[in-house]
C-alpha cells in the first residue's frame, strides 16, 4: 500500500502546529500612529503579530519573502505578488510563484539564502523556527508571523492584517467581503438540508488513519459545506480504523493521489463509501491551506455533498 508517509507527516505536524495557539494579531493604532486610513497605509506601521511580538515597517515593503504556501496565495490575490523576491519550496500557487527563487523548505528555510534577497520584509506562519526569527533580527529584517485561529475569522484577520502591511488595504477588503458573500450563500444553500455523514482523509496505512478533529479547522469546513464530519468528537488528526468502520461514512473527501490505492485497500473496501463509488477528490489545498481559497473549497465540498443545491 502506498503509504506517502513523508507528505503526511509534514502536514500532520504542520496542522497540529496550527491548533491550540494563540489568537491572531490585533491592529495597531489609528490614523497617523502608523495604521491604514482611507487612502492606504502609514508608514511606520507598528502591527501586533499572532506571536504578540510588536513588528514595525518603516516603509511599504518592496521586496517580499513568503515561507509560507497560504500566505504567498494571499499576497497574489492582493495584487503585490510582483514584490515576492523569495518563497518556500512548497508555494506553488498560483502558477505565477514558480517563477520566483525558492529559499527552501518550510520547516528548514535557507536563511542566508533569505538575506542574500535583501527583503523588505518576510511573511512566515507558525512553523518558521524562532531561531531563524532571531537570525533575520540580526540581519535588520522584519519578520512577520500571521496564522488562523483555526477557524475562518482568523483567516480574515490574516488577510486584513496582511493588506494594513502591504498597503494593499481596500484589496484585502474587497477579499474579505468577497470569501464571506460565498461561503453566506453556501450556507443559505445547504442549512435545511440533511447532512450527510463525511469522512475526510489526511493519511492512511500502517502508520495510522488520520482525519480532521472537531477541534481543527478543516471540521469547521465541512460543517459550513453542510456535511456531518464523523470525527466531530475527536480531538486532533488521529482515529482508530474501528470508530471508522463503525461510523461508516456516506462520504469520503481524498486526496486525488491517495484514491486509487485507498479504495483498493482490503482495510477500506468495505466502507460503504467506497462500495457506493462515493469517494469524491478535490483541490485539498483549498482546505488545508488557511486563505481566500477557504470559501471556495468550501463550495466545492458543498457541490460534492449537496450536489442537488447547486444546480
Amino acid at each position: 500500500m502506498k503509504i506517502l508517509k513523508n507528505k503526511v507527516a509534514l502536514l500532520v505536524a504542520m496542522m497540529l502546529l496550527v491548533m491550540g495557539l494563540a489568537g491572531c494579531g490585533e491592529k495597531a493604532g489609528n490614523d497617523g500612529d502608523g495604521t491604514k486610513n482611507a487612502s492606504g497605509t502609514a508608514y511606520p506601521l507598528e502591527i501586533t503579530d499572532t506571536n504578540g511580538e510588536t513588528v514595525t515597517i518603516k516603509s511599504e515593503p518592496q521586496k517580499i519573502v513568503s515561507v509560507a504556501p497560504n500566505l504567498t496565495e494571499v499576497v497574489y490575490k492582493l495584487g503585490a505578488g510582483d514584490k515576492l523576491v523569495g518563497r518556500s519550496d512548497y508555494c506553488d500557487y498560483p502558477a505565477e510563484a514558480a517563477n520566483v527563487e525558492s529559499v527552501g523548505t518550510i520547516t528548514g528555510p535557507d536563511i542566508e539564502k533569505i538575506i542574500s534577497l535583501d527583503p523588505d520584509l518576510v511573511i512566515v506562519s507558525t512553523h518558521f523556527d524562532e531561531a531563524n526569527t532571531e537570525k533575520l533580527a540580526e540581519a535588520d529584517i522584519q519578520v512577520l508571523t500571521l496564522y488562523d485561529q483555526g477557524n475562518v475569522d482568523g483567516v480574515y484577520t490574516v488577510i486584513d492584517t496582511l493588506g494594513q502591511a502591504l498597503n494593499k488595504n481596500a484589496e484585502a477588503d474587497a477579499c474579505v467581503q468577497e470569501m464571506k458573500t460565498t461561503i453566506a450563500d453556501v450556507e443559505s444553500k445547504v442549512k435545511d438540508l440533511e447532512k450527510p455523514t463525511v469522512y475526510y482523509v489526511v493519511g492512511y496505512g500502517e502508520y495510522g488513519d488520520y482525519t480532521a478533529g472537531g477541534d481543527t479547522f478543516i471540521h469547521g469546513i465541512i460543517e459550513a459545506a453542510g456535511g456531518d464530519n464523523i470525527a466531530k468528537d475527536i480531538s486532533g488528526w488521529n482515529i482508530s480504523l474501528e470508530v471508522l468502520v463503525e461510523t461508516d461514512p456516506e462520504i469520503i473527501i481524498i486526496n486525488e493521489s491517495m484514491k486509487d490505492d485507498f479504495m483498493s485497500a482490503p482495510t477500506y473496501s468495505e466502507l460503504t463509501a467506497v462500495k457506493e463509488g462515493k469517494v469524491y477528490t478535490l483541490d485539498v489545498n483549498m482546505l488545508e491551506r488557511q486563505g481566500y481559497r477557504n470559501a471556495e473549497g468550501i463550495k466545492a465540498l458543498a457541490e460534492i455533498l449537496h450536489p442537488e443545491a447547486f444546480k
